[in-house]
């Protein structure tokens, strides 16, 4: 009997296999093979589909183990008729059925012609590029970029505008391949229209460098590309605001306003536009980061701060303006890239700090001791930004790559503030300061580099000198008045500051990267370089004690100061290409020579140190839709100039800061790995990354609390190690029997540090647990429906070297969630109603701390003009009046809740103008394939 089962079931395995046949054949068109057209396979009775497949770079195709059955054998490609026809094979006709080459036929547009719409893939991976359609992502009306962002799977977009994507910064936002304002995301995202973009295209921007001579040099930049809709490509278009209301607060704090500008005018590969925005309710399009060390408020403390979630703190009023131009001229050899912007921050900040802060030792008191503070400060900045690209193509072999970027900065602060400590234990008051600070600084930083590149006649040679000239120059004046008091059991002593200060430091850099590239055949490369760099460093800070009798030099805080970093880093790599993959190995060894010299001090400071820094990068294609890549790099970090300064910070008296000249470099080693996958046929998208690093003689900040006085002082040192542990997984699947897509993106972070308080070692772990998930609706054009929610749970551990056990009494947890509600209705054909609702919940188990706060907001439009280019809108922003906003941060010895002042209630009226959204209809569908105008294309 067992003899007899097996043999039928071998008899119908052998029946199934004979009955499955392949399909095969080549894709072309009028240039050659056609790669990366979409095949399917449907059945004929309902059109579901049964398998699909992927041309490759010479037009293949084959589909295999296909059952018997009556099917209709489909190809789909952008800008070409779709192929189709009927298959039903028989046992007859063998196992393979070979179609032989078929020649695809591009569009042709005919007087009434009945065309059948078909939805298209929400998202398609393409080798290293990620791509979103934009039209499967439904916005409202008049929505900008960044409102765009926010919907994409493993995209996050927070309330500053800093953009993250598969768990990495974004750093730059192209728009059809070319710069836009320089490298500032925010100029992009917050001022294009959505409307304007067909496709968000995601990927790792690899160096000029590594772009020319094929050798992957590890340097990568997370960015993001937005194709353009090609009728906007040839047409002017943008959106002008303009807007005004008033405070419903019951304060009677004034009118609110608001304005912006956007006009774009693009043709033939050519980009001009124009930016203009002024408001007083925190809308910031741009970003603000050369300045940020100006604005920021002092809170007597740092390190370990988690990103904050809310509105823009304090109130903010901006004005800014811009203009940029991407043209090509000299008959295309040149490519010119030119940007100016300027824009000016007036800031009114509160600022509420509770710290408690804990001990490495436990005394009959306790081991934790509050800090509490309450700051005004009130901040203004005005920024000039300048870049400027050329990229020129001398002839066939040469070409020249310039870029300079330069920016002048003038800020002005005046801070106020309260602080007290409590003694240990908390008993008792320990220590209260009140200081007023005022600072007046300008800032001029120019970065830039000329690329000279050479290919010679043999394919794969090449050799290229990449020149590099930095400055920096900073000048600042400073007041400090400031009354310490200090309370023991018998005494209170009262110690008044009154200080003004002077710093200049000016910083050139200069540097010379020679490469050559030699093809060892067969597709495989090695390359040798040469990196020299020198980098100076000059700081001179003088500091007076005032007094009613005048100024008196203060010898222990003034400093000259003068470095030279000089780099020389020798290196070579060997690289293979194959059609599945590509594989690169590398090493280089960087020795730096430090010389210093502290002026005052006396104090030569004369160092070198020595690194091997091996470097190994691959890549893997299963299919134009998945792929694998696993990068590791070695580095040395340099101490910097103000971590080796031993010269006292006093600017906040009851948080002092001091550098160190003994510090060394440390060595970090990072395993970066990700996995991205689509599937054509369901349209679910999977995206995963793991980031691990280890340093070796890690630098760290060492605190030392006086007992007495509790009195914090911060210094960079050197530890053993440390190291870290990050993953990012999302997952996004369309459901479209109900029109939703939903979204789930789990999240990870870890480390293990070593804490230095007073001298005694402690080891922290930190872990970070949290995710994202989302759900969209969307039932055509009436209406959009997504919800999301972010969580995410923080524990912070210590083990301290002087006790038996870890100390669970100090081991700090909060749990921060976010939840997001928008919908959009369109009704009566010239009617729209928006509402979107953000409720943020904190919560420390460590201290008890809860907050929430719910940002309601709500508008309603009425659309008229042709083409809905005419938007009048009546909105309440923050119905619930939460005017403000909070951040939770766990440190190394800290847990720390800060709550800002905010925007609160207001309405406001508004006209917005979509510029062309009637006009320049698209002349033609050309080949997106070909391309032009030096854009990012790719196929799909």
């Amino acid at each position: 009997m067992k003899k007899f089962l097996f043999g039928f079931f071998l008899l119908a395995a052998i029946s199934s296999t004979a009955q499955r046949f392949t399909i095969k054949g080549q894709l072309t068109d009028s240039l050659g093979p056609l790669p990366s057209a979409t095949i399917l396979l449907l059945q004929q009775k309902d059109s579901s589909l049964v398998q699909f497949g992927i041309s490759n770079s010479q037009g293949l195709f084959e589909i295999k183990n296909i059952a018997q059955g009556d099917y209709i054998f489909k190809i789909t490609y952008v800008g070409y008729a779709t192929y189709a026809r009927k298959i039903s094979p028989r046992p007859a006709n063998g196992l393979e059925i070979n179609l032989d080459q078929i020649r695809m036929r591009p569009k042709s547009k005919q007087l009434n012609e009945v065309v059948v719409k078909g939805e298209k893939e929400p998202v398609v991976v393409k080798r290293d590029t990620i791509e979103f359609n934009a039209a499967s992502f439904k916005t409202k009306a008049n929505a900008n970029v960044e409102d765009l962002l926010k919907k994409l799977p493993s995209v996050e977009v927070d309330n500053d505008g800093n953009i993250t994507a598969q768990g990495e910064q974004v750093q730059r936002v192209m728009v059809d391949g070319k710069e836009f304002f320089g490298q500032d995301p925010k100029l992009a995202t917050r001022n294009l229209p959505a409307d304007a973009v067909d496709k968000v295209q995601v990927y790792d921007k690899k160096s000029d460098q590594t772009v020319f001579s094929g050798i992957d040099d590890g340097q990568r930049q997370k960015t993001i590309n937005l194709a353009l809709k090609e009728e906007k490509r040839h047409a002017a278009f943008g959106n002008d605001m303009a807007g005004a209301g008033s405070d419903l607060t019951g304060s009677g704090s004034g009118a609110r306003y608001q304005s912006t500008a956007s006009i774009n005018r693009f043709n033939k590969g050519n980009q001009l536009s124009f930016l203009g925005m002024s408001n007083n309710v925190n809308q910031q399009g741009f970003s603000s980061g050369d300045y940020a060390n100006f604005t920021g408020a002092s809170t007597g403390g740092g390190g370990g701060a988690q990103p904050s979630t809310g509105q823009q703190s304090g109130i903010v009023t901006n004005y800014a303006g811009g203009a940029n131009a991407n043209q090509t001229v000299n008959t295309n050899k040149t490519k010119i890239n030119g940007s100016y912007f300027y824009n000016r921050l007036d800031q009114n900040l509160t600022t509420t700090t509770h710290r408690i802060n804990y001990l490495d030792t436990i005394t009959p008191a306790g081991n934790t001791y509050n800090f509490d503070q309450f700051s005004a400060q009130h901040s203004v900045a005005d920024n000039h930004r300048t870049n400027l690209t050329i990229d020129h193509k001398i002839d066939s072999a040469n070409s020249i790559l310039f870029k300079g970027n330069v920016v002048y900065t003038v800020t002005g602060q005046t801070l106020n503030s309260t602080g007290k400590t409590m003694n240990i234990g908390n008993t008792a008051l320990q220590n209260e300061n009140q200081r007023l600070t005022t600072s007046d600084g300008n800032s001029t930083t120019l970065t830039s580099s000329l690329l000279l590149r050479h290919r010679f006649a043999k394919k794969g040679r090449t050799i290229s000198a990449n020149l590099t000239f930095n400055y920096s120059q900073n000048g600042t004046k400073n007041t400090l008045n400031s009354t310490t008091t200090q309370y023991t059991d018998s005494t209170t002593k009262i110690t008044p500051t009154n200080q003004r200060n002077f710093q200049n430091t000016s910083s050139p850099t200069y540097g010379a990267t020679v490469s050559y590239t030699e093809p060892l055949g067969n597709r495989k490369y090695l390359e040798a370089n040469y990196n020299f760099t020198t980098d100076i460093n000059n700081v001179d800070k003088e500091v007076f004690n005032v007094s009613a009798g005048g100024e008196t030099p203060n010898t222990q805080l003034t400093n000259k100061y003068s470095s030279n970093y000089l780099y020389n880093r020798p290196g070579v790599n060997f690289r293979i290409n194959r059609d599945k993959y590509n594989f690169s190995i590398g090493v280089g060894l960087q020795e730096t020579h430090l010389y210093g010299n502290l002026v005052l001090k006396n104090l030569i400071i004369d160092r070198q140190f020595q690194m091997v820094q091996p470097a190994l990068h691959f890549n893997y294609d299963f299919a134009s839709y998945k792929r694998f890549r696993f990068d590791y790099t070695a580095s040395m970090q340099e101490p910097t100039v103000s971590q080796l300064q031993p010269i006292v910070d006093n600017s906040d008296p009851l948080n002092l800061s001091v550098g160190n000249p003994h510090l060394s470099p440390a060595y970090s080693h990072q395993v970066r790995s990700n996995f991205t996958f689509f599937d054509p046929s369901s349209f679910m998208n999977v995206f995963a990354l793991i980031n691990a690093n280890y340093t070796a003689n890690a630098i760290t900040s060492a605190q030392s609390v006086n007992t007495t006085t509790l009195v914090r002082t911060t210094m960079p040192v050197n530890v053993s190690n440390s190291s870290s542990l990050s993953g990012n997984f999302n997952v996004g699947i369309p459901v479209r029997k109900i029109n939703s897509r939903f979204g789930f993106g789990p999240n990870y972070s870890g480390s293990k540090n070593i804490n230095v308080l007073n001298e005694i070692e402690s080891t922290v772990v930190q872990q970070t647990l949290g995710g994202t998930s989302r759900y969209n609706y969307t039932l055509g054009d009436v209406l959009i429906f997504d919800l999301s929610a972010n969580l995410s749970y923080q524990e912070t551990k210590y083990s301290f070297a002087s006790q038996q056990n870890s100390s669970s009494s100090q081991n700090q947890y909060y749990l921060n969630k976010t939840f997001i509600g928008e919908v959009n209705l369109n009704l009566l054909k010239n009617y729209a109603f928006n509402t979107e609702m953000d409720y943020f919940i904190y919560n420390s188990t460590t201290t008890n701390f809860h907050q929430t706060i719910p940002l309601w907001k709500m508008s309603v439009s009425r659309y008229f003009l042709k083409g809905k280019s005419g938007e009048l809108k009546f909105a309440v922003n923050n119905l619930l009046n939460y005017g403000l906003s909070v951040t939770q941060t766990a440190s190394s010895n800290y847990l720390q809740q800060q709550t800002n002042n905010n925007l609160g209630r207001y309405f406001m009226i508004s006209f917005t103008y979509a510029l062309n959204k009637q006009l320049n209809p698209m002349n033609g569908n050309g080949d997106r394939r070909r391309g032009g105008g030096g854009q990012r294309n790719f196929r799909q």
